[in-house]
């Protein structure tokens, strides 16, 4: 599993600031100004589990190194596709897909025992499965 220092240093090594403060709503977001530069805000710590602040910044380094970000000021924006790829590098970062079928083959099969075992919250684990079982985040239509 990796650690939320982990995170924290691929963000430094990125030279994208993470910044807490007070997001209740959305409890993350990620920008890019002009220059492609990013930055990170996570909702302060004491507020959130650790495995939250971990699902939330790895979604959020995704929406920088993928560089999705959406305007929603612009009808021809489809903001989905930019959530898409944030949520399958937070995936990718956060649970191998070897991991996943090791994990099963030691007989953890419950959507929430895996979550478990795996710091991160249930619905996050069914996208992972659904990533790596047919090529979608699309839990809802499997779950």
């Amino acid at each position: 599993m990796i650690e939320l220092s982990t995170l924290y240093r691929r963000a430094e090594q990125l030279n994208i600031p993470v910044h807490h403060i007070p997001l209740p709503l959305t409890g993350s977001v990620s920008c890019m100004d002009r220059e492609g530069n990013c930055a990170i805000g996570l909702d302060l710590p004491h507020r959130r589990t650790r495995n939250e602040l971990r699902v939330r910044l790895a979604h959020e380094l995704g929406h920088c190194t993928t560089g999705s970000f959406y305007n929603r000021y612009s009808p021809c924006d489809i903001r989905k596709a930019h959530e898409n790829r944030a949520d399958k590098y937070a995936v990718a970062a956060l649970i191998s897909e070897e991991e996943l079928d090791e994990a099963v083959a030691a007989g953890i099969t419950e959507p929430w025992a895996l979550a478990e075992h795996f710091g991160v919250d249930e619905d996050f684990l069914k996208k992972a499965v659904c990533l790596y079982t047919y090529g979608n985040l699309a839990a809802e239509l499997y779950f």
